[in-house]
């Protein structure tokens, strides 16, 4: 599909972003009309660019459905270019500036559309053209309440003619943003209520509201008017939640209507969002609960640690107390995860967070000034799921105390260097010291120790990664060592798709 910018390529990038804000704002607009908006753009010969002060086509840059009534456009028109033989009022609408009515669009064969069009003006320069279209036959006959909607459609086609609309901000509307169909009020030029859908009204009762509207302003009901006060100052649109105690909470938005320069009223849109705050509540505390649960395990790990180190101090062999160090370190390592995931409910944590507090881990327990190592950090993994960085900050401390048990034999220390990275696809973790490096015929493997062993079945079976273990480049008797890690991350990522 076409891009705006590719439809109107000569267009100035200022009139570009008036129309970009028109159509992330039109859907209200759409509502209250009961017809499709298409945006039609001027370009050169049909099908041809750029676009010229005196256009031989107009091409669909926009395309937008109402809520409120059935589509006359089953499939999408954005990219479709038409002469101004085909599309008459549009034409007249670009070159004379002028709002349109009545046309009929399509051939004997096809269904009867008419059309409304609209000359979208920026900065006093007609840059495109805003068609209503709707098929008159498949239209029920209008009531009170539609003719008001449609009224108050020609309000905004009018602000859209003289420049006053789409309004001079980045108004993006969000989910919670709400439409004609949630609740509708119109006011008058000093705030009182003119009109007030069914739907509108419902909201305000969800609040406890159940006073008579229409006729008075919303402060003589209960209802603080700050969002409607704003806008009619700035002229701009403003949103407010409004929670009336346990009852409920309304989401209002008001736009200012302008005629002329001066604000002659406000459309409201009112949306009951009470059941998305409840939920987003339960999602707070369920979040809070994760937490504290990890807190817990957080705590409950450091009191493992703590009864291993007095059950290491009773310990008379040598052999055992270091594996009892060994296994503390271990429960460290899986404690520090938790300690990160109870800070925030996400399922991800900052890999590089736990990489830097297993540093200072070791830092602080093995270095000293008879063997100073020194250890940098560089390079970021990014966040991974629990999942992976659990099992990986379990590897990690295992090759960090590797190289503090076997890297540096004699004074002085070195240098070790963590890089660390994340392409999306997998993460790489890569540790270089400029020690000794490894002894004859080693081989990652085979090797029987308690530490490669643990590195070997998490890397292989809980990650299904790899790891390789090699000499550095260093001159002897300090060749280094180099031990890189490949994790990936195919079926670890997060429901949220982090």
């Amino acid at each position: 599909m076409a891009s705006l910018e590719e439809l109107a390529p000569g267009l100035p990038q200022s009139r570009l972003n008036h129309l970009q804000r028109l159509m992330r704002t039109w859907a209200p607009l759409a509502d209250i009309s009961f017809a499709d908006l298409l945006l039609y753009v001027p370009t050169g010969a049909v099908g041809q660019t750029p676009a010229t002060e005196n256009p031989s086509g107009y091409a669909i840059a926009g395309q937008i459905r109402p809520t409120t009534a059935r589509s006359v456009h089953r499939s999408d028109l954005v990219g479709a270019v038409f002469a101004p033989e085909q599309r008459p009022l549009v034409d007249v609408a670009y070159r004379e500036g002028r709002i349109t009515d009545g046309g009929r669009i399509g051939g004997a064969d096809q269904p009867r559309i008419r059309t409304l069009t609209v000359p979208v003006n920026c900065h006093g320069e007609v840059v495109a053209v805003m068609a209503r279209e709707f098929d008159p036959d498949i239209q029920r006959n209008p009531g009170e309440l539609e003719m008001s909607y449609f009224k108050l459609f020609r309000r905004l086609a009018a602000m859209i003619a003289e420049g006053e609309y789409p309004f001079p901000v980045d108004d993006i509307e969000t989910e919670e943003s709400p439409r004609v169909g949630d609740g509708l009020m119109l006011l008058d030029a000093s705030g009182r209520v003119l009109l007030i859908s069914p739907n509108a009204a419902s909201a305000l009762h969800r609040i406890g509201l159940h006073s008579e509207v229409e006729g008075r302003r919303l402060v003589e009901i209960g209802l603080e008017q700050r969002a409607i006060r704003a806008a009619f100052a700035s002229r701009l649109p403003q949103t407010e939640e409004i929670q009336h105690g346990d009852q409920g909470t309304v989401v209002l938005r008001c736009l200012p209507l302008i005629g002329r320069g001066e604000v002659t009223g406000a459309l409201v849109l009112m949306r009951d969002i009470s059941e998305l705050r409840r939920r987003d509540r339960l999602l707070m505390s369920k979040d809070a609960t994760i937490a504290e649960i990890h807190h817990r395990v957080k705590n409950n790990l450091q009191t493992v640690s703590s009864l291993l180190r007095l059950q290491g101090r009773r310990a008379t062999a040598a052999e055992a107390r270091d594996a009892i160090e060994e296994s503390v370190r271990r429960i460290r390592a899986i404690a520090i995860v938790h300690e990160i995931l109870s800070r925030d409910a996400s399922s991800d944590v900052p890999f590089v967070e736990i990489v830097r507090s297993l540093v200072r881990m070791v830092e602080e327990g093995l270095t000293g000034p008879d063997r100073p190592v020194e250890f940098k950090v560089l390079g970021d993994a990014g966040e991974l799921a629990a999942d992976v960085a659990t099992p990986l900050a379990v590897v990690l401390n295992e090759c960090l105390q590797n190289v503090m048990d076997h890297a540096y034999p004699e004074p002085p220390g070195g240098q070790v260097r963590i890089e660390l990275d994340n392409d999306g696809d997998r993460v790489q973790v890569r540790v270089t010291d400029d020690g000794v490096g490894l002894p004859p015929g080693f081989d990652a493997g085979s090797a029987d120790g308690l530490g490669i062993a643990i590195v070997r079945n998490l890397v292989s079976t809980d990650l299904r990664g790899s790891i390789t273990m090699s000499n550095g480049d260093g001159d002897p008797p300090r060749f280094g060592t180099v031990v890189e890690l490949a994790i990936p991350l195919l079926g670890f990522r997060s429901p949220d798709g982090g």
